[in-house]
């Protein structure tokens, strides 16, 4: 099925057949010059964001996962709303009014941008079709930008700080007096690290946060800088967000081997988590992350039905297994 852009009915293929005069009969090796006019870069352009457009479409979301997307509106976002919401309780007599904890944890957008340069010569020697795969990359490349920038988070959340001024992955968050920690660190023997989460609810673990979507823009007028040096036409993708942190008490942080009791230990870890007044916050970890190198080791903990001993895996289920290459 043809994929159309932008409703103008340019189809991706015309990427590779811009419209271009005929080489006469019986001159098949004469080189026919292409009038460049407005009409032909139109085109172009249409075919090349078609080619963008469905590359983006190829993207995979897995930051989607852990992170909700949270739109924008301004320079920054300021969440005070970040922290542990009491519990419910009975009604007796009037309300108890428990005021949140005032948190100025902020995120600001910040601009990001990939632009490449098409000679015009390319396009006058009719040889356009080269740049389909090309802006079909850069497409599925400003796809896959959300989960370089949510999985970084992620990988560095043990030195950058969260609503409460602590490292996200701490192990001294005050929680009604008392230090709790959601990193736990081998003494001996560590490994890259891996993450168990709990995204089942409405605040995930990591914020994105989406000032303005990834959009392709040209500069190929006749009059702009580019062309007139260099002869060159741009053509290029930028967007404005950023992330962030939000509750930690729904990730663990390990650096201890993964194994059932590893796991186990993350497990119990973020299901006696709490707030402020002591009550149970109801967490049940239902993600496992790991890098590339633990694959083998998480799906022996969440996937293989039996131990290696042959066992049944009282684990196996327990969580989702999301291994991402950016971690």
């Amino acid at each position: 099925v043809a994929t159309k852009a932008f409703g103008m009915g340019v189809d991706i293929s015309d990427i590779d057949r811009v419209t271009s005069p005929k080489r006469a009969s019986g001159s098949k090796s004469e080189e026919i010059q292409m009038d460049i006019n407005r009409a032909i870069l139109e085109q172009f352009y249409f075919s090349v964001s078609a080619a963008f457009m469905d590359g983006l479409g190829t993207a995979e979301s897995q930051y989607e996962k852990i992170a909700m997307t949270v739109p924008s509106s301004t320079k920054e976002n300021v969440y005070p709303w970040l922290g542990t919401l009491p519990s419910m309780q009975k009604w007796a007599g009037d309300r108890i009014i428990r005021n949140l904890k005032a948190h100025k944890y902020s995120i600001e957008n910040e601009k990001f941008e990939m632009t490449i340069a098409v000679k015009r010569d390319d396009i006058e020697d009719d040889q356009v079709g080269i740049y389909g795969p090309m802006f079909r990359d850069m497409g599925a490349q400003a796809g896959l930008h959300p989960n370089q920038l949510v999985f970084g988070a992620l990988k560095k959340g043990h030195e950058l700080a969260c609503y409460d001024g602590q490292y996200f992955f701490d192990a001294d968050h005050p929680v009604n007096g008392k230090s709790v920690s959601n990193s736990i660190t081998a003494s001996s023997g560590a490994v890259a690290p891996w993450f168990l989460m709990c995204t089942t609810r409405p605040v995930k673990p990591i914020i994105f946060q989406k000032r303005r979507e990834y959009d392709l823009k040209r500069k190929d007028a006749p009059t702009d800088d580019n062309v007139f040096m260099r002869d060159e036409y741009l053509y290029g993708v930028d967007a404005r967000v950023n992330v962030g942190f939000g509750l930690w008490q729904c990730a663990i942080r390990s650096t201890k081997p993964l194994t059932n009791e590893s796991y186990a230990e993350a497990r119990a870890a973020m299901m006696a988590f709490t707030n402020d007044n002591g009550d149970p916050l109801g967490l049940v970890p239902n993600l496992l992350v790991v890098p590339p190198t633990h694959d083998g080791a998480a799906r022996k903990v969440v996937v293989s039905s039996l131990t290696t001993g042959g066992a049944t895996n009282e684990w196996a289920g327990t969580a989702e297994l999301l291994v991402s290459p950016w971690l």
